[in-house]
């Protein structure tokens, strides 16, 4: 998932803080060798995740997935739907309705076979893990049941990388829908970890006729739960979240409802969010560009895990993901 594969091993004996983040061990000495030149960063792996939103009696409610406990990386961490982008997305002609490839490519910061690959994934893992499709078979519509056992025989194919998105949608003769998703944010893993995501994090609005199931093998629990309250329980230390997926969070808490989001999404700044790391006297100090709330001052001889953020994206591209 995305908003949960960014640092799978970089996490994996890490556990739970009593403020609800998490710092994988190995982050200071990985951190010493990127400051020594004995660290090559390793190029990221394109990724994207989305906020699914619906309009609650309590406001807007976004859907989050729990990561199983038996996961070795954040086990128990809530994210969103995501995960990485199949390149086999890139380059092959489908039905496509909104926005232009070429303005998606613009937006997105990426070239135009790119940008559909993003897109693409977007949407992918959506329906994979949520069981939710942002396609019609118009540019107009979108599907309304999808599960029934030949849906559910292609969701599987999906997920078993069996069948590219590209080829799912030319099999059905739909349309994928971008204008039913908004690009909120954009989280790059730090450079000092072993397996990094570049993740875009969506928003979208729960289409009419829908509904949302957990179909994630990831994860054990799937919640509709405002950000004001996903946020609180964060900041409480009942819920266990990366620091996209908070920071995200807190965002969306100023959208009074699901068409405030998407309207709102294209003024978003796209900039990258990529963590920092650097030796101060005799201590690291980490932190994430424009989320002072992260930051982390680590004794640079420590390599007990302190309390801190483990990622800058989905722990599965989603989240987190990333991050």
């Amino acid at each position: 998932m995305a908003n949960g594969q960014a640092n799978d091993q970089a996490g994996a004996r890490a556990g739970a803080q009593a403020n609800g983040q998490w710092y994988p061990p190995e982050w200071p000495d990985r951190i010493r060798a990127l400051a020594a030149g004995d660290l090559t960063p390793v190029t990221p792996k394109r990724a994207a995740t989305v906020m699914l939103l619906k309009d609650a009696g309590t406001g807007t409610a976004v859907h989050m997935l729990r990561r199983r406990t038996s996961m070795a990386f954040a086990g128990g961490a809530y994210a969103y739907p995501g995960g990485g982008v199949d390149p086999r997305d890139d380059d092959r002609v489908i039905g496509w309705a909104g926005p232009t490839r070429a303005w998606w490519a613009d937006r997105l910061g990426v070239d135009e076979a790119g940008a559909q690959a993003i897109v693409c994934a977007a949407v992918r893992e959506t329906y994979e893990e949520a069981g939710v499709l942002l396609a019609g078979p118009t540019g107009d519509s979108v599907v309304g049941d999808t599960t029934g056992a030949d849906w559910e025989a292609d969701r599987a194919a999906l997920v078993g990388r069996e069948l590219s998105f590209a080829e799912f949608l030319d099999r059905r003769g739909l349309v994928l829908r971008s204008d039913l998703l908004g690009a909120w944010a954009r989280w790059i893993t730090p450079e000092f970890e072993s397996r990094r995501y570049d993740t875009w994090f969506f928003v979208a609005a729960l289409p009419e006729g829908q509904r949302t199931r957990n179909a994630s093998t990831e994860a054990d629990r799937a919640v509709w739960v405002t950000p004001a309250e996903a946020a609180a329980g964060y900041d409480k230390g009942e819920l266990l979240m990366m620091p996209p997926t908070i920071a995200t969070l807190r965002a969306l808490a100023a959208c009074g409802t699901a068409a405030e989001a998407l309207a709102s999404a294209p003024g978003r700044d796209m900039t990258p969010v990529l963590a920092r790391a650097r030796l101060v006297g005799g201590e690291i100090v980490l932190s994430w560009p424009g989320h002072d709330e992260f930051t982390k001052h680590v004794p640079s001889t420590d390599t007990a895990a302190p309390s801190g953020p483990a990622s800058a994206t989905p722990s599965d591209p989603t989240g987190g993901a990333s991050a």
